[in-house]
């Protein structure tokens, strides 16, 4: 089988970029083991979308086919200390529409899924796994377990922080386990949530509620581990309680809406993120703590970046060239880099219990919060544009 294009992993990574790529060119294939799963309910899985992305999203025609009702924006984020510090961020006084989007992972990523089903241009080979990868000047050769070889002259590693693909083509990867665990559950709120973000900074971990509709919100509460099993093992009721008490009761009582599930945290650095004829996208390329929400924007954002590039290229032009993909190395690698390492600092400025340490970095809070001209900077770098 011979095409263009090999991309391994049909995540939202993947498929953005391959919905991304439908009026190109190139003739695709997407190597995906797992379908996406239908998921009765709501989705414990909770992404807070940047303005920039959902733009994205609007621009390959998958937004636009998203079920409403089960969208919210965030107008505000309020941010609470351990020791009195408090910082607030407004779409309004910064001069947006909101600040992100929350969306549920499931519910787009069948939207992509069923976009890229839908083009001309893509094959996929789906309930089989790559197996053996190799390469010459032109091309590189994907076998597959279900006995088939895939050529294409250019590889793309979608597929997740324990990416094969990254592996294979020998690309080293530095992990940096948090001993934290990262817990997310529903609950519906006694009292409306205003599409407000909170995100408190105790003791026990980093707390976050992201608004869903209506009365509702989603829980990310990353703690260390001893914490985070200690959460897992409470019951419906038990877990309402603590949640009511960890934020003070800020949206009155609460009640379960989707079982406690949780996913162990940690750094990934990788040394390069593109060879000849292979690249590494989203979270096989890099890995954040969620404090910051925006590992799946990265994740976007590499794919935007990915398809521009090879969008624009003229047609005798070799995608697969070194030196193209060293062109999008070169675009992608400011970013991931300062958020990796801003989002590593903060989890262990506010993970360490010295009270010098805590003091100032209480004070810096507050004091972010009263230049205005600094907090608005950081509210339109997390919307997606740039200081």
């Amino acid at each position: 089988m011979d095409f263009d294009l090999i991309i391994v992993g049909g995540g939202l990574a993947g498929a953005s970029l391959a919905v991304a790529l439908r009026a190109s060119r190139l003739r695709i294939a997407v190597v995906e083991t797992h379908l996406p799963a239908d998921v009765p309910g709501w989705d414990s899985r909770i992404y807070a979308l940047s303005p920039e992305n959902a733009d994205f999203l609007r621009e390959i025609g998958a937004w636009q086919h998203l079920d409403a009702s089960r969208i919210n924006p965030v107008h505000t984020m309020s941010i609470r200390g351990d020791a009195g510090g408090s910082l607030e961020f407004s779409a309004y006084e910064s001069g947006l529409r909101e600040l992100a989007w929350i969306v549920e992972s499931g519910r787009l990523h069948r939207e992509l899924w069923e976009t890229m089903r839908r083009q001309h241009n893509v094959t996929l080979l789906c309930g089989i796994s790559p197996v053996t990868l190799s390469q010459d000047a032109a091309s590189v050769t994907v076998g597959l377990s279900d006995g088939r070889q895939a050529h294409a002259r250019l590889l793309v590693g979608a597929d997740g922080v324990n990416s094969w693909v990254r592996q294979q083509a020998g690309i080293a990867a530095a992990f940096t386990p948090y001993d934290e665990v990262g817990v997310v559950a529903n609950f519906r709120c006694e009292r409306g949530h205003r599409n407000v973000a909170y995100q408190w900074f105790r003791p026990d971990g980093i707390l976050a509620l992201l608004p869903l509709p209506g009365q509702m919100v989603s829980m990310v509460w990353s703690a260390p581990a001893r914490s985070a099993q200690e959460l897992l093992a409470l019951d419906a009721d038990s877990l309402c309680r603590r949640m009511a008490d960890a934020t003070s009761g800020e949206l009155g009582g609460l009640e379960l809406e989707t079982s406690a599930a949780g996913f162990p945290l940690r750094l990934m650095r990788v040394d390069m993120t593109v060879k000849p004829r292979i690249a590494v996208i989203g979270d096989a390329a890099h890995a954040i703590h969620p404090l910051s929400g925006h590992g799946i924007n990265l994740g976007f954002k590499d794919a935007r970046q990915l398809a521009n590039l090879l969008n624009g290229l003229p047609s005798w032009r070799d995608p697969g060239e070194i030196s193209v993909l060293r062109s999008y190395a070169r675009q992608r690698a400011e970013e991931p880099f300062l958020l990796q390492y801003t989002t590593h600092a903060l989890n262990r400025l506010f993970g360490t219990a010295n009270p010098v340490l805590s003091v100032l970095r209480n004070v810096g809070m507050n004091l972010t919060d009263r230049l205005p001209v600094v907090r608005h900077a950081l509210v339109r770098y997390a919307a997606g544009g740039r200081f």
